[in-house]
Formats: C-alpha cells, structure tokens, sequence
C-alpha cells in the first residue's frame, strides 16, 4: 500500500514538473541548416523551430486536416512569417503530409 502511494506521488509530480502547453495555428516546414541552439540539422531530423520554447522540448505536432502527427524537439528559433506558430524541418513536414501545401493548421 505504501509503495503505491510512493508510485502515485512520483507520478503526479512528474506532471506537475513537465506541463502540458496546448496551441494551435499554422505550420510551416524548412530545410535545416544551423539553428539558434547551435546545431546543424539536415532535412532528415525531426526538429522544429519555436519562438519561446525552451531548446530541447519535444512537442506533439498533429496535422489538423488529416490527423497525422510527429514528435519533433525544438532546436531552433522562428517561425517569423507571419501568422505561424511553428516551423517543422522537412522529414516532419512529410510524416505530416504537408509538402505539398507548404502550410498546415496544427
């Protein structure tokens, strides 16, 4: 009984550590190069760019048209067209399905 408690503890502050931060809006995808973490990443990487979180952070991108998604990690800083909440490299953009488009609601 007291290992399950010791288990539910460790679990819920483990939630309580890594918040869930939920947005939505356009996606666009890039290429790669060097980022603002100072990696160089290749269109082959599942990587994005966003403009405040932190480098590292893995983020469930979910393609609102089809329902496909992606895990990328943020490594780099952007997007800076306007109206876009993000910017997925071009492997994401393809598990995504939106290569063709160029955009897509996420």
């Amino acid at each position: 009984m007291m290992c399950a408690k010791l288990s539910l503890a460790a679990a819920l502050s483990t939630i309580a550590i890594c918040p869930i931060h939920a947005e939505s809006g356009l996606a666009a995808f890039y290429g790669g190069g060097r980022t603002a973490s100072g990696e160089v990443t290749g269109p082959n990487g599942l990587t994005a760019a966003h403009r405040t979180l932190p480098f590292g952070t893995t983020v469930r991108v979910t393609n609102v048209r089809n329902g496909k998604m992606v895990v990328v990690r943020i490594t780099d800083r952007g997007p800076y067209g306007r109206g876009r909440i993000i910017d997925v490299s071009r492997a994401a953009a393809r598990e995504l399905d939106m290569i063709d488009s160029g955009t897509a609601m996420v």
